[in-house]
């Protein structure tokens, strides 16, 4: 086994685990499910079986990553953070056919207790905060919050927070890594 798993975490065969993966307390991981290299799994984690998670990935405690939800490299899951997986769920009707796909693209970053609605994708590097209830798509290196989340700003690859306004023409460059960042009306790119 080139993973490390706890003995109250399930695995069920079939399940594709790459090296260095870490499985904590209390995790299941369903038999179709495919994880990269290097991930985290916290304490009481469900992943479904229609899941797919890139290398370095960090899901914390009490996230349940449901089928057709699709992670890439160094997404970070913060604590009972939620994805759902239809639009309008009841107990009493099967919507196991209208699952939509969720994608959460590289090094996105999404805070505790915030929901993303399916069907969403987030953008590389975007920043979902603690508490937020994301409807709609995220740009890349965008910073949203709220109750519909609303962008409040940008984040860079570092995770910081970059000094530019939501749209306009501006340049920024990170004093942590050196990386610059150019704001082109309501799109910012690192160059």
């Amino acid at each position: 086994m080139s993973f490390t798993k706890h003995e109250t975490a399930i695995v069920d065969e079939g399940a594709e685990i790459g090296e260095g993966t870490r499985i904590w307390h209390w995790v299941h991981i369903c038999g179709k499910a495919k994880i990269g290299k290097k991930c985290s799994f916290g304490q009481n984690v469900y992943v479904g079986n229609n899941v797919v998670i890139g290398d370095n990935c960090k899901v914390q405690n009490n996230v349940s990553i449901y089928d057709n939800v699709f992670l890439e490299d160094d997404v970070f899951c913060g604590p009972s953070m939620v994805f759902t997986n239809v639009i309008n769920p009841r107990s009493g009707v099967v919507r196991k056919d209208e699952y939509l796909d969720t994608r959460v693209k590289k090094g996105s970053s999404i805070g505790a207790n915030a929901t993303i609605v399916c069907g969403i994708t987030l953008g590389e590097y975007s920043f979902v905060a603690a508490g937020a209830v994301v409807n709609k798509d995220v740009k890349a290196y965008a910073l949203v919050a709220g109750v519909p989340a609303k962008q409040i700003g940008w984040m860079s690859k570092y995770g910081e927070r970059v000094e530019l306004p939501l749209s306009g023409k501006g340049k920024w460059v990170c004093t942590k890594t050196g990386d610059t960042y150019v704001l082109n009306g309501d799109v910012l790119l690192s160059e």
